[in-house]
């Protein structure tokens, strides 16, 4: 069967989580609450940039673009994880699935990018001082937030039209919780060139590329961290170090995506990582850690309404 010429393919979704009915109510209300916290900390942590002038800075600019990504890709993935916890036929069609498949590259493409143009930042604030403002000017600034929205778009539009042109010949079982790019390249039978060279291309030029300009980003601010005395320079490093945490989990949490797709119970996990708990840790690192966010929502919650009549 060709997948790309029909939209009545039914992809069956197994449970892998647990077959006992009262483990999955435990499940569904488990992911419910952490679902409804990750809305709940980055609508807030947008709200609190947005409204605090004292944030108004490239940094908190960034950051706010970065909690978009977070919330829209755990609503990708979670609302559905939630109806296949409580239903019986835990099914998904061609059309939901494809799309859920380019929306879940596309948020996961523009959040890591937005985390290399954060580490740029982060290197001109530590280690260009002076010229920071000049720099990290407004437009430059709506540049480089804006290239990554579009750039993930792109990718995820490609990589899913590649895999949708594929043949899947049934049983068509996807070995996840999600309809993730790769459990369903594992049900495709035909040649798959075109999709694993697309994802590869995908990877190693716009992933590695990225990865090295952090390392590269990284390395310059702890050498002038080092290279100032008393301590300024681990103060100034520390304010990275949120940036670094959150990097780390989210490329451990992509490993995935750089070995062949096997349907393991780790496979899931990784999958499970990225798409609930990384979206609640990001937002939670940088708030506890950040004294100026702290400071804000502090002033935010004392701030007393006003009343019009």
């Amino acid at each position: 069967m060709k997948v790309g010429n029909t939209t009545t393919v039914i992809f069956s979704i197994p449970q892998g989580l647990s077959n006992n009915t009262h483990i999955q109510v435990v499940l569904f209300i488990t992911f419910l609450v952490i679902y409804l916290l990750i809305l709940t900390v980055n609508l807030l942590m947008l709200l609190v940039i947005r409204t605090d002038s004292h944030l108004h800075t490239p940094m908190y600019f960034f950051l706010s673009h970065l909690s978009f990504p977070d919330a829209f890709c755990s609503s990708v993935i979670v609302p559905k994880l939630l109806e296949n916890l409580l239903s019986k036929w835990k099914t998904i069609s061609f059309l939901e699935c494809f799309t859920q498949i380019s929306l879940i590259i596309f948020s996961g493409g523009t959040e890591t990018r937005l985390l290399s143009v954060m580490a740029c930042d982060q290197y001109q604030a530590v280690c260009h001082p002076l010229s920071y403002v000049v720099t990290m000017n407004k437009k430059v600034c709506a540049g480089l937030a804006g290239a990554p929205w579009v750039i993930g778009m792109g990718t995820g539009l490609l990589n899913t039209i590649l895999l949708s042109q594929q043949h899947f010949c049934g049983p068509n079982l996807v070995p996840s919780f999600a309809c993730g790019f790769p459990p369903v390249l594992l049900l495709a039978c035909s040649d798959l060139y075109m999709s694993v060279a697309s994802v590869q291309t995908t990877i190693m030029v716009l992933g590695l590329s990225r990865f090295v300009l952090v390392l590269v980003s990284y390395t310059c601010i702890i050498t002038t961290a080092l290279g100032i005395n008393s301590a300024t320079g681990w103060n100034k490093f520390s304010i990275c170090s949120s940036h670094f945490i959150v990097i780390t989990i989210l490329y451990g949490s992509t490993l995935r995506y750089m070995t062949p797709a096997s349907g393991s119970v780790l496979e899931q996990v990784l999958s499970l990582q990225y798409s609930v708990v990384t979206p609640l840790l990001d937002p939670l690192i940088y708030s506890l850690k950040n004294q100026e966010v702290k400071a804000a929502l502090r002033r935010m919650l004392a701030r007393k309404p006003r009343l019009t009549f």
